[in-house]
């Protein structure tokens, strides 16, 4: 646990940097270009994203998942990533002109073109990854997505400032693909085999026929709402969507790689060790939805003045579908380990059903609710992920041994303290309105200092597990708070 906890602490450095770096960027970036043309990318993007769950195939997790491997095993998994791999980029970059006449957007095609070349070398980078974190060696990752990140940044403002439009972000995420790849190459993680074998993959062939069709509907699920308003509305519309959501997700971006650090390997090692999931379930979810809860309730409290501040007035007709789209996110959070524990036990096809829920409802509820502006939009989708929570609480209880009523007494705290922090930053808003101040940065800024201070007193004052955890940290950076409930007790 300890070294788990420090491969989670150096990857929590890593991606939240990484990611704090990304934020500055797509902030950069809107203000550069254009809601149509982010809307652009954000169709050819998820469109994209579905072929890339046909490229993954469920290697990278078998291979995490693995109870023992070979080079052999290794080499097996490289060969199907490579077939895959180039056979998706050509069926991408040749069917481009056609995925760019159904929108009606030209546009579309040269940039999915251009994210089809990444195929070609993402197989470098993905299976030296899984091997990567099947060691827990964050120290590795960390590097390459250091490299990864600077390429990105460069590449991104500096086609957006040349007039490059929504193409700069394709061409950005090329680079950051062949950056990534000849780092893990350097770094040579344990097992790593370039060479591919094209026998032997039965094993890897089965667990990823499971695994792909959930993936593939976990794709389809994320690329749906942008397809839908593509379709309904218009590329500006779905620009303003894919901002709020941004927005809404800013907690998943900064400490979305850290809270999935490893999960499924961990998972897979209690499972083949025959220990029982519900506990590390029960702690994992308590944990993240005591920061994420309350980080989305802020939001809400917040939100034009999020959207103000960081992407300027243009961005200001996204604000109104936060409410919704930030309900949407405190559901996902709440069901976000059941994909890996699924894989872990070596059922990955379980997670489909509940996400084919989900799909069917986005589109009908998206159809029937759609009134020609992205906030009756966002609701519709909030609607679609609240339909799906029985079937999710249905699954764990009878595959996972999670149920229901524990499930629900231990997201309490978590709901108490993003309603105390919720508060706090309402009243907080309302006096300094009051007084005048008009900045939007400013007003966050103020705001954040007592909504911080309730929300760890909340933690502390509801023995939240969360609250030891910040505490531990602390004591490893040798903060004088560095005082856990329990050695409080014992002192």
């Amino acid at each position: 646990m300890t070294s788990f906890r420090k491969s989670l602490a150096i990857n929590f450095a890593s991606s939240s940097g990484a990611t704090v770096v990304m934020f500055i960027v797509s902030i950069i970036v809107a203000r550069i270009l254009t809601p149509a043309e982010i809307g652009i990318y954000s169709i050819a993007i998820v469109l994209v994203n579905i072929a890339h769950v046909f490229r993954e195939f469920g290697v990278g997790s078998y291979l995490q998942r693995a109870e023992s491997l070979t080079a052999d095993t290794v080499r097996s998994a490289m060969g199907i990533a490579y077939a895959i791999a180039f056979t998706i980029a050509a069926l991408l970059f040749f069917g481009s002109d056609a995925v760019a006449a159904w929108f009606g957007h030209p546009e579309i095609a040269q940039v999915m073109q251009i994210l089809a070349f990444s195929f070609l070398f993402i197989p470098f980078s993905s299976i030296a990854l899984a091997l990567l974190l099947r060691e827990y060696d964050a120290a590795k990752i960390s590097i390459g997505t250091a490299v990864g990140t600077t390429a990105y940044t460069i590449v991104s403002i500096g086609l957006a400032l040349g007039g490059w439009g929504a193409a700069s972000l394709a061409w950005a995420n090329l680079a950051n693909v062949l950056a990534t790849g000849v780092v893990y190459v350097w770094l040579a993680p344990r097992h790593m085999a370039y060479l591919p074998r094209f026998r032997g993959g039965g094993d890897i062939l089965r667990f990823g026929s499971g695994a792909l069709f959930t993936n593939l509907v976990k794709a389809g699920n994320a690329a749906l709402p942008d397809l839908i308003l593509g379709k309904l509305g218009s590329a500006r519309q779905v620009g303003l969507l894919s901002r709020a959501n941004s927005t809404v997700n800013i907690f998943m971006y900064v400490a979305g790689s850290a809270i999935t650090f490893g999960s499924q390997t961990y998972l897979s090692k209690a499972h083949h060790a025959k220990q029982s999931l519900e506990p590390l379930l029960h702690r994992a979810i308590g944990l993240v939805t005591a920061v994420g809860w309350p980080m989305l309730a802020v939001t809400v409290v917040a939100a034009e003045d999020v959207i103000v501040g960081l992407y300027g007035d243009q961005w200001i007709e996204a604000a109104p579908a936060i409410l919704p789209l930030a309900l949407m996110a405190a559901i996902d959070l709440t069901f976000h380990y059941k994909v890996p524990a699924f894989n872990a036990i070596g059922r990955p096809y379980l997670s489909s059903i509940p996400l084919l829920i989900t799909a069917a409802s986005r589109i009908g509820l998206g159809v029937m609710l759609f009134t020609g502006d992205i906030v009756s939009f966002s609701w519709a989708l909030m609607l679609a992920t609240l339909a799906t929570a029985p079937a999710w609480l249905i699954l764990q209880r009878q595959y996972l041994g999670t149920n229901v009523l524990p499930f629900l007494a231990m997201l309490l705290p978590s709901a108490l303290v993003a309603g105390l922090s919720a508060a706090t930053a309402f009243v907080t808003m309302g006096l300094i309105r009051a007084v005048g101040v008009d900045l939007p940065l400013l007003r966050l800024a103020i705001i954040a200092v007592p909504t911080g201070i309730v929300w760890l007193a909340s933690l502390r004052a509801l023995s939240h597990p969360l609250f030891d955890e910040i505490m531990l940290f602390a004591g490893k950076l040798g903060l004088p708070l560095a005082r856990t409930s329990t050695q409080a007790e014992a002192g």
